[in-house]
């Protein structure tokens, strides 16, 4: 067992080791303490997963590697979402502060409800729905067929189809809904020829509905752009701000919605476009 780690940031005062320890992938326990981290922007963290800790052997190994954390010259926190009683055991026996977001809450539930709950493994995605799971696989082969225009056909099984400039983030956002949340997702790049004209491209123009754009800053797109190419036309303030005018005309025209990806994370748009879809 190895714990899978960020690299550190040399730069600064020793930052604040960050464990995130889970009897599957870890991304729950992840998920959640982000969240709270997120609340002390002024604090750095080096972040580290421990998943997969599901015998006893390995719970004792991932203390060990919590006990030796807790010889650096900063507390480690630990957040886990371990739900079997004797693997959450061993590792509260480490000297390491553990932030348990399992155990209090599940015993509060079962107190509540007067049932013992299943105490099972913690998973954001699994295979024991398989409906779920193929619908999940199927979004995210739909989605690299469909990324970028690179194919044209069956947009009619789309569930949104994103436009925006180049560089404008459409492909993770696409990714992470499909990935996530099971959505399928197309994405189309307004070239400056769709940019030309209000209408929207043929591809799309049939699906008015089924459209969401995205859009950012002229600034951070031609930063953006100039990391894929240096001093170019492409690149330039002045091509990026006709283009993101252009296609904000576009959408206004045809009433689509619109997201900043400037002034948002992916997690954070994908939000956004799921909240549009469940009124629509």
């Amino acid at each position: 067992m190895a714990a899978e780690s960020e690299p550190p940031d040399v730069v600064g005062p020793p930052p604040v080791p960050v464990y995130f320890v889970a009897e599957q992938t870890g991304i729950s326990a992840e998920a959640m303490g982000n969240a709270l981290l997120v609340q002390f922007p002024d604090i750095r963290f080096e972040r580290h997963r421990i998943p997969f800790i599901s015998s006893i052997a390995e719970a004792r190994r991932a203390v060990e590697i919590l006990d030796a954390a807790m010889k650096g010259p900063r507390t480690p926190l630990v957040f886990t979402t371990i739900a079997d009683d004797t693997i959450s055991g061993i590792l509260r026996t480490s000297r390491a502060p553990i932030i348990d977001f399992v155990s209090s809450h599940l015993g509060q539930l079962e107190r509540i409800l007067g049932s013992r709950a299943l105490h099972l493994a913690v998973r954001v995605h699994g295979t024991d729905d398989l409906a779920r799971y193929d619908r999940r696989m199927a979004a995210v082969e739909y989605a690299i067929e469909h990324d970028d225009g690179e194919s044209l056909r069956n947009y009619d099984a789309a569930d949104v189809i994103l436009l925006a400039p180049s560089r404008c983030g459409k492909t993770p956002t696409t990714m992470y809904l499909a990935l996530q949340h099971s959505v399928f997702v197309a994405n189309y790049p307004l070239v400056p020829e769709d940019l030309q004209v209000l209408d929207l491209p043929d591809p799309v123009r049939r699906l008015r509905a089924r459209c969401f754009g995205i859009l950012t800053t002229p600034e951070r797109l031609a930063q953006v752009r100039n990391e894929r190419r240096p001093d170019s036309v492409y690149a330039s303030i002045e091509q990026c701000r006709w283009e993101l005018d252009r296609a904000t005309r576009m959408f206004r025209s045809h009433r689509i919605p619109t997201v900043n990806s400037s002034a948002k994370s992916v997690e954070e748009m994908s939000t956004v476009i799921l909240q549009h879809l469940n009124r629509a």
